[in-house]
């Protein structure tokens, strides 16, 4: 109670009021929200419940809570709600994920006992592997973004997981899920109890009321003249610019870098240890564009993020709420802004179905249509990877096959 008066969090939000007087009594439960309603701390908030009210002493690498996610990026926003919510309390929480940190966490995994653990299934089933951990003590399991998990193909590797933690009748399960498709749904019940409660917040709405929406219709020509005239008419301070591909990422930044904007690339080419100083570095201010591919469409929670801008529309329209709900998170308000191309149009009618509302289509003002200034740095293309070999300087070897 002190560390949710130290947050502020005054009231609960919809979902967490429907699932807290279930899941504090050790119910299981399935859940379908929409992104930013605060399920994270329904599910935090119930594991520090259960064990400051059962104590326990557990040994090295035996959690009595485990944690999984689909993506590095989610399993770090988690450990760091779970560790501002369990301040005063003695519960010692570590991530686990892949790309960085093996040795690290593999030192802290023996260091001390560990009560709860976060991670991604690939990494968590290799430390299984080198008996680093043992799930056979888990009192509460919780499965964050299970459609995530599904489309990823991480499912076989969840279900090797749980079944080496107590069967779900001496276990809490809690399923979370952005949407609650056949699929997750026999997932969910082969997982939970009987018993389990099913609870579903706003299902007729996908996105949330708190986000005003725009689409202006472009050209692949003009679509950076119209993203780069909006960012510096309104001079946003903190922007989420979302595009489908890696090289788009890649180009648009170093655009954006030469006409003097501060921007970060957050995609799957970029190392990990790299992704977390990007979100650093955006998070405090240093840059206030954040270039991402849908990387970053789910768990990532920053505050005051005032625009959520679509370079690019989504393939999947579900992709489309998940980046919109970037912004106008926890009752506050945002703006998505999208701009739909000769191609990326025909994916407007598909969003509006999901959505189930539609969206405002307008063409571009005559501020947004200004012609692009000059840019601030001259372009210096870089140079292949072959190009940047030093000559070797060493005595070369005979073979052993060169010939006399």
């Amino acid at each position: 109670m002190h560390a949710i008066s130290d947050l502020k969090f005054n009231y609960c939000t919809p979902i967490q009021a429907k699932l807290l007087s279930h899941t504090l009594q050790g119910t299981d439960a399935t859940a379908k929200a929409q992104t930013g309603t605060g399920k994270s701390a329904s599910f935090i908030i119930t594991i520090l419940s259960a064990f400051i009210k059962k104590a326990f002493k557990n040994r090295n690498g035996t959690p009595r809570a485990l944690i999984l996610a689909p993506t590095r990026e989610l399993v770090y926003q988690i450990e760091k709600d779970f560790k501002e919510l369990a301040r005063y309390t003695n519960l010692r929480i570590i991530a686990i994920f892949g790309g960085t940190g093996y040795k690290q966490q593999q030192i802290m995994l023996k260091q001390k006992p560990v009560d709860v653990i976060v991670a991604t299934p690939g990494r968590l089933i290799d430390f299984m592997g080198k008996r680093l951990i043992n799930p056979s003590k888990i009192e509460i399991i919780v499965i964050d973004e299970a459609d995530r998990m599904l489309d990823m193909g991480f499912i076989p590797d969840v279900r090797r997981i749980i079944l080496k933690t107590p069967h779900k009748n001496n276990r809490q399960t809690l399923f979370f899920s952005a949407t609650l498709t056949a699929d997750v749904l026999r997932l969910a019940e082969s997982w939970t109890t009987k018993g389990a409660v099913q609870i579903e917040i706003d299902p007729e709405q996908a996105a949330a009321d708190s986000i005003h929406q725009i689409i202006y219709i472009s050209t692949e020509k003009d679509k950076f003249k119209h993203v780069y005239n909006l960012i510096n008419n309104e001079q946003l301070k903190r922007v989420l610019l979302f595009v489908n591909r890696k090289d788009t990422a890649r180009i648009l930044s170093e655009k954006l870098d030469r006409y003097g904007q501060k921007c970060g690339v957050l995609s799957g080419d970029v190392a990990q240890d790299k992704r977390f100083k990007v979100l650093n570095n955006f998070k405090n201010g240093r840059i206030n564009i954040l270039v991402a591919t849908d990387v970053a469409a789910r768990g990532l929670h920053i505050e005051g993020i005032s625009h959520v801008i679509n370079y690019d529309l989504p393939y999947e329209p579900e992709h489309y709420i998940h980046r919109i709900g970037r912004t106008g998170r926890a009752g506050a308000t945002g703006t998505s802004i999208s701009f739909a191309d000769e191609m990326s149009s025909f994916f407007i009618p598909k969003i509006e179905e999901v959505l189930g509302n539609k969206i405002e289509c307008e063409y571009p003002s005559e501020e947004l249509d200004k012609p692009l200034p000059k840019p601030e740095k001259k372009y210096v293309p870089k140079k292949p990877s072959y190009q940047k070999r030093k000559p070797f300087k060493g005595k070369r070897r005979p073979g052993k096959y060169r010939r006399k």
